[in-house]
């Protein structure tokens, strides 16, 4: 199927992510929010980051105007009803997205595709609400997405071959690089990445080391290009705590469970990146 026109549900630091990668690539993209105002920031974050790529020499003004031309946004799911594609990237909790795959899945078109961003839900749990499980497969982009290439294209026991196909083929035309797989918790990265980080934060208790220490031994001792405490910063505290509660949930092992520190941070504001403090401190 020829996916034309792409939907976005949820236009947070993700949903923005992959609406800027699609209007790049030459898509027309409707974006939807829940409020003006919260439209609006989303315009500006993809304003600010696309201004960034003229910074960098990766665009010119055109290229910038082009881009922000093919994007419409909307506080009205309804006007994604002539969508290929929607992607949905909300707050990571089952009953919301539940909530917005039953709504779409009558909004939308016989043939369209709809995708879930989840990290570490079950897709077959969301796509289980619609009349049309067969069109739901999950659609992981990592972030930032303007920036990782990764796209994990997960599919459900219901999810038809058209789907799946369709949608890893509309990855390679954004510029992304698909990988397939099944639903289970977690999926491939999150899988093996978050007890890995889980360890890394005991780690800073166990061994008595700083957060930039630890950073240091794994860039320099593993050659990794970022260190655990500066990537859960990049994540989003919050956002690891929810996939590991959920991997935890799902698969009941230790190592998923969010450690200690990590849920004083949450429950302090100190989310990374997004907030100014986490691990590190950021200019904001």
């Amino acid at each position: 199927m020829e996916i034309r026109r792409v939907g976005v549900v949820g236009l947070g630091t993700m949903g923005a992510g992959i609406a800027q990668v699609c209007v790049q690539a030459g898509v027309e993209t409707v974006g939807r929010e829940v409020s003006a105002e919260l439209v609006e920031a989303a315009r500006a974050r993809i304003e600010h980051y696309l201004g960034r790529g003229i910074e960098k020499g990766r665009l010119s003004e055109q290229d910038k105007e082009v881009a922000l031309a093919r994007l419409r946004t909307t506080t009205d799911l309804g006007d994604l009803a002539d969508c290929d594609l929607v992607v949905e990237a909300i707050v990571e909790e089952l009953q919301a997205k539940q909530d917005v795959f039953r709504e779409l899945d009558g909004i939308v078109g016989p043939e369209a595709v709809l995708a879930t961003n989840t990290s570490a839900l079950s897709v077959t749990a969301i796509a289980g609400v619609t009349k049309h499980p067969e069109r739901v497969v999950g659609m992981h982009f990592f972030n930032p997405a303007p920036v990782l290439p990764l796209v994990e294209v997960v599919r459900t026991d219901a999810s038809s071959e058209e789907s799946v196909d369709a949608v890893y083929a509309f990855a390679e035309r954004i510029g992304k690089r698909p990988i397939r797989c099944r639903d289970t918790p977690g999926f491939v990265v999150n899988r093996i990445l978050i007890p890995l980080l889980n360890d890394c934060v005991r780690v800073l208790d166990e061994a008595d080391v700083t957060p930039e220490d630890l950073d240091t031994a794994l860039t320099a001792g593993l050659n990794w290009p970022i260190g655990p405490c500066a990537l859960i910063d990049l994540i989003g505290v919050d956002v690891h705590v929810q996939a590991s509660e959920a991997l935890h949930e799902a698969l009941g092992e230790s190592r998923m469970a969010p450690p200690r520190l990590l849920l004083e941070m949450r429950d302090a504001g100190r989310l990374g990146r997004k907030s100014g403090q986490g691990f590190f401190s950021y200019a904001t």
